[in-house]
C-alpha cells in the first residue's frame, strides 16, 4: 500500500534539499510522522539524511555542533516537546555563543485531546505543553525561533529557518511543530530547490587597503586570536601572513588550533606580556582578547578582523577597535596577503631588514618560552605523584600526530593548551558556554573525522556536567570509538580557587572547610565497562604511558576507551 505524504516527508524532504547529513535526535514520542518518512527513505533507498539516535538531548545538541564545528555543514537536531529543549539548552546556547548553525525542530500537541479525529495522548494535556509555546524557552539564545503555523508552510519554513541558521551572523535556528501539523497530509510545492550554500560576505576593499597601509608601517605588529582556524584554510593563511612580516600570534582564550604550536613565531596564550610592545594589534576572530575588557594596549592601534566582531550575543565586549575589517575571516586574511605581496610593501630591502630583525627577536622570545615548558615537564618528572603537566607530557609521548584533543576542563587548561602538542587544523577544540558539552562534542568531531583518534581531556568536575553513559552508550551504538582522559583532582578546583579570591584571609581559608569543592567520584574507569570498553586508573608517573597507548589500542580495535589519571593538583 502506498503511504500518503504528510508533514514528516515534508520535514525530511526540506532536511534533504539543505544538505543535511545526520538527523542527530534524542527521540520523543510526536515524531512519528518523521520515523514513517524515514523508513519509506530506507525502503525506497531514497538518498537522504542518516538517522542518528542519542540517548540525551544535550548529547544531541553538542555532537551536532561536534560535526558541524570540523565540516562548517548546517546538521538537524529533532528533540522532544518543551522539556526536551531545557535539556538541550546548554549546547544550543553554546551554538549561539560560538555562531554555530544549527536547525532545531520539537514537537508539541495543541489539540489536546479534544479533536475527535487525532488522539494525541493526555501526556500533552498534563505535563509537556508551555504556555506561550516551546520556542519562547529558547528566543534569548536562537537567532530565530517560531513554531510552524500550517501543514501547507511547515515545508518553507523549515528551509527558511535552515537558511537563516547558515546566515551572518550563524547560529541556531528553531521551529516547532505540532503533531497535527505533522501528521497533516502534504503535497510537495510545484518547485523543489537543492538550497544553495550561503555566500561569504567579502571585507570591503577599502578596509583591506587601510590595513595594508598599516601592516606597512608598523614596527611591532602582534597577532591576537581565538578562532582563525576555524576553517582549515584559514589556519593556513594565518600562517603565511604571520611568516610574510615576522608577526608573533597569540592564542587567547582558543576555541580552536589556530597557528602550529612549534612554529618560532607562536608567543603562547597570553597577549598582556606583549599589548604595550606593540604599535599594531590585529584582533582576528576574538570576543575577548584581553580582561578584564578595557585592559587593551595603551597606544596600539587595534584593528578587528572577522565576520561579526561585535557580538550581539555578548552583554558587554570592547575590543578597543580604531578600525574594523568586517567580512569572512579566512576570506579577508587572503585578500590581506594578496594586497601586501602587490603592494610592494614587503620588497623595500629597509623593510625586509625590519622583517628580519623581527623575526629574529621574537624567535628568541619563542624559545624562552617553550624552555620554560621544558623545564616545567622536567620538574614534573621529578615528583612521585603525577603533576598535570606530566600527563600532558605523556599524551604527547602516547599518542599520534593526528590526534584531535577535545578540552573540556578549567583548572588545568593552563596546562593542557602549554604542554599538550597540536599542530594542525582542527586539532583542537574547545567548547562555547558552559560545562557538560565535551563529550558530545568529541562524539560529534568523531563522526566528521573517523579515521583520527579523537581524545577527550576532561576534568573530573567536568565530566560529571556531561550525560556520561549516554555518550559512551551512542558511541558504540553509532560505531564511534573514542578515548577520554580524566584529569582527575578529586575537586572542583575552580570553585576553591574563587572562594579564595574572595576571601583570601577568611574562615575557610584558615580552617581548610570548604563547601561545594570535593568530589567524592566514582571510580571513573569502571564506567566503561557495560559498554565493552577499556577503562585504566592510573596513579603512579610509570604507569601513565603504558595506559595511554593500551587505550589507543582499544580505540583503534573500534571500543571506547576511558584512563582515569589521579593528579595532584
Amino acid at each position: 500500500m502506498v503511504q500518503a505524504k504528510d508533514g514528516g516527508e515534508a520535514i525530511l524532504e526540506a532536511f534533504r534539499n539543505l544538505d543535511i547529513d545526520y538527523i542527530i535526535s534524542s527521540p520523543g514520542s510526536e515524531w512519528a510522522p518523521v520515523w514513517e518518512a524515514l523508513a519509506r527513505q530506507k525502503i525506497n533507498e531514497t538518498e537522504g539524511p542518516t538517522y542518528i539516535n542519542c540517548w540525551h538531548e544535550t548529547l544531541a545538541v553538542n555532537m551536532a555542533l561536534g560535526y558541524t564545528r570540523i565540516t562548517g555543514k548546517l546538521q538537524a537536531v529533532l528533540l522532544h516537546a518543551g522539556v526536551g529543549l531545557l535539556q538541550g539548552g546548554i549546547g544550543i546556547h553554546g551554538a549561539s555563543l560560538g555562531e554555530v548553525p544549527m536547525l532545531i525542530c520539537s514537537g508539541e500537541a495543541n489539540s489536546y485531546g479534544e479533536n475527535p479525529e487525532l488522539d494525541p495522548q493526555g501526556q500533552w494535556y498534563r505535563n509537556l505543553s508551555v504556555v506561550g509555546g516551546p520556542n519562547r524557552f529558547l528566543e534569548p539564545f536562537t537567532k530565530w525561533s517560531g513554531q510552524a503555523t500550517s501543514p501547507y508552510t511547515l515545508y518553507e519554513q523549515l528551509v527558511r529557518a535552515g537558511e537563516m541558521a547558515q546566515r551572518i551572523p550563524k547560529g541556531p535556528t528553531f521551529l516547532d511543530i505540532p503533531i497535527e501539523t505533522m501528521i497533516h497530509e502534504w503535497s510537495p510545492p510545484s518547485k523543489i530547490r537543492k538550497v544553495p550554500p550561503a555566500p561569504k560576505v567579502q571585507p570591503a576593499a577599502d578596509s583591506v587597503s587601510q590595513l595594508v597601509d598599516l601592516l606597512a608601517k608598523s614596527a611591532n605588529p602582534l597577532i591576537i586570536t581565538e578562532s582563525a582556524g576555524k576553517e582549515p584554510a584559514g589556519f593556513r593563511n594565518l600562517v603565511e601572513l604571520a611568516e610574510l612580516l615576522a608577526i608573533p600570534v597569540v592564542e587567547s582564550s582558543p576555541t580552536y588550533s589556530n597557528f602550529p604550536k612549534s612554529h618560532p613565531l607562536h608567543l603562547g596564550f597570553n597577549p598582556q606580556p606583549y599589548l604595550n610592545q606593540a604599535d599594531l594589534v590585529l584582533v582576528l576572530g576574538a570576543r575577548a582578547p584581553w580582561y578584564p575588557p578595557s585592559a587593551g594596549p595603551d597606544k596600539a592601534t587595534v584593528v578587528a578582523m572577522g565576520e561579526t566582531p561585535i557580538k550581539g550575543q555578548m552583554v558587554y565586549q570592547n575590543l578597543l577597535a580604531d578600525l574594523y575589517v568586517e567580512g569572512d575571516l579566512t576570506i579577508g586574511l587572503g585578500l590581506l596577503i594578496e594586497g601586501l605581496r602587490s603592494s610592494g610593501a614587503v620588497k623595500s630591502e629597509t623593510v625586509k631588514a625590519a622583517i628580519k630583525e623581527r623575526r629574529q627577536r621574537w624567535e628568541t622570545e619563542h624559545d624562552r618560552l617553550q624552555e620554560r615548558n621544558r623545564a616545567a615537564e622536567a620538574a614534573a618528572r621529578t615528583k612521585q605523584t603525577i603533576d598535570p603537566i606530566l600527563l600532558c607530557a605523556a599524551l604527547n609521548e602516547a599518542m599520534p600526530e593526528n590526534a584531535v584533543y577535545v578540552e573540556e576542563t578549567t583548572s588545568h587548561r593552563t596546562a593542557i593548551l602549554r604542554h599538550v602538542r597540536w599542530e594542525e587544523p582542527h586539532s583542537y577544540l574547545h567548547p562555547n558556554g558552559g560545562l557538560g558539552q565535551g563529550l558530545g562534542l568529541a562524539l560529534g568531531v568523531k563522526l566528521a573525522k573517523p579515521d583520527q583518534p579523537v581524545i577527550a581531556l576532561m576534568g573530573d568536575g567536568g565530566l560529571l556536567y556531561n550525560p556520561v553513559t549516554q555518550s559512551f552508550g551512542v558511541a558504540g551504538e553509532a560505531g564511534l570509538p573514542f578515548l577520554t582522559v580524566v584529569f582527575n583532582n578529586g575537586n572542583y578546583e575552580a570553585m576553591r580557587s574563587n572562594h579564595l579570591h574572595y576571601y583570601p584571609e577568611g574562615d575557610a581559608a584558615s580552617s581548610g572547610i570548604f563547601h561545594g569543592v570535593h568530589i567524592p567520584g566514582p571510580d571513573y574507569a569502571k564506567l566503561v565497562s557495560p559498554f565493552g570498553g577499556h577503562g585504566e586508573r592510573v596513579e603512579e608517573p610509570s604507569q601513565l604511558v603504558p595506559a595511554l597507548r593500551n587505550a589507543l589500542a582499544a580505540v583503534n580495535e573500534g571500543r571506547i576507551a576511558l584512563v582515569d589519571v589521579v593528579l595532584d593538583i
